[in-house]
């Protein structure tokens, strides 16, 4: 008797494979409710559609008798099931396990620790430090906010700082020693959180540097004036790289002792895709509204600090070109991407946003939500550029990324 297969997940990532002697789909769970990667072979690939909830074992093996030529598919058949299904990677009763274990020990962990630490960056706080020093080498504390003491936030890539350091330093640069006692909010892009929703957590920031404490007052605030639009505890803060980027330098600047506010911003996927403004959502528009009180009520205590990249373009992310940095299509990319700065420098949101949803956000910046959340809490915000930058993520693919500081409108 025939049976239905699970859907495959839609929460995967989903690449060519790097490794040029295993060619095929490669892929991982960005969420890591599993640590198994999988490359499926270019042959087989057309057969992940069989598992679409609707299909039966059956016609998968008549699939991929289809595919191989071959009548002897059985333990094919079984072995792509075993396989998907065993690395938590099709919507099962292994996958709801998985993912129940995941947020089970997250929501119990005393605070939030590092997720990539050793990859991204060393793990030991001698090479951290020495490290961060050369990627800040350069920068002057306070060199690039030429705001007589008027600065009130800045916008740094979340790319990996290999890649993106130049941008980094030109966005640290901004801030000086007497910011230190300020509170950061941190907007950090939520690459894998709920549209229209903003990520919370109470947990302390853990580096190789020491703790950093989140400032549980404004996040009671938030949670008090927008409850709605709030995933507290957000399972998505234990594996987002976009906040933990930022507290590492921060905490290079100012030690671990700093106050944090980290809020991860989920996609205003509606308004893209739908027409309207973000805030046409009842949740979006109570969260902007009580984020912007906020900023107004402790206006200098607070310091703005963005974790954000821009376009996202070639291979790697759908498209039907490959990309190379500064070349080719990424000229026009380039050009794109600094109508939308000059937007959001002169605080426009309405004109930022007009430009994000021409083709449905075509160019895939992944820090418009953050961008377009901080536009609104901080009306009189001006942004200056110090630095613009794409970066090959891989031989086809390219990230954009800049460096900007922002001050109070004069």
């Amino acid at each position: 008797m025939s049976k239905r297969l699970p859907r495959l997940r839609a929460n995967l990532d989903f690449m060519p494979s790097p490794v040029p002697d295993r060619p095929g789909l490669l892929i991982r769970d960005a969420y890591h409710y599993s640590d198994a990667t999988l490359i499926i072979p270019p042959q087989l690939v057309e057969s992940l559609r069989c598992f679409d909830g609707e299909t039966t074992d059956l016609e998968l093996r008549a699939e991929l008798v289809r595919i191989t030529g071959d009548l002897q598919v059985g333990e094919l058949e079984k072995n792509i099931i075993e396989t998907l299904a065993g690395g938590g990677f099709l919507e099962d009763e292994t996958y709801a396990r998985l993912r129940e274990e995941r947020h089970r020990q997250f929501a119990a962990e005393p605070r939030r620790e590092p997720s990539h630490v050793g990859s991204a960056y060393p793990e030991e706080p001698g090479p951290l430090r020495e490290t961060l020093g050369q990627w800040m080498n350069g920068g002057s504390a306070g060199a690039n906010n030429g705001t007589n003491g008027g600065l009130i936030g800045i916008a740094a890539p979340h790319v990996s700082p290999e890649g993106g350091w130049h941008s980094y330093q030109a966005a640290y640069s901004a801030l000086a020693p007497e910011y230190k006692d300020r509170t950061f909010v941190i907007l950090g892009t939520s690459h894998y959180g709920e549209p229209e929703r903003f990520g919370l957590t109470r947990k302390p920031f853990a580096t190789p540097f020491g703790e950093s404490a989140v400032d549980l007052r404004l996040v009671d605030a938030l949670v008090k004036g927008a409850p709605d639009a709030i995933l507290m505890e957000d399972y998505c803060h234990s594996i987002e790289h976009s906040i933990e980027f930022q507290v590492l330098f921060l905490q290079y600047l100012y030690g671990p002792e700093i106050r944090i506010l980290p809020i991860l911003c989920g996609s205003f996927a509606q308004s893209i895709y739908r027409g309207g403004a973000p805030e046409a959502d009842e949740k979006v528009r109570r969260f902007l509204g009580t984020l912007g009180d906020l900023a107004a009520k402790e206006g200098d205590r607070l310091l703005w600090v963005l974790g954000i990249d821009m376009a996202h373009m070639g291979r790697r992310y759908g498209d039907a070109f490959t990309a190379i940095a500064d070349r080719g299509e990424m000229s026009a990319v380039a050009e794109r991407d600094r109508r939308r700065i000059d937007r959001i420098n002169a605080s426009d949101v309405k004109g930022f946003w007009d430009l994000v949803q021409e083709r449905q956000d075509d160019l895939k910046w992944c820090g418009s939500s953050p961008l377009y959340t901080f536009l609104h809490a901080v009306p009189h915000a001006r942004g200056a550029l110090h630095r613009y930058e794409q970066w090959n993520i891989d031989e086809q693919s390219v990230v954009s990324f800049a460096g900007i500081s922002f001050s109070k409108e004069s």
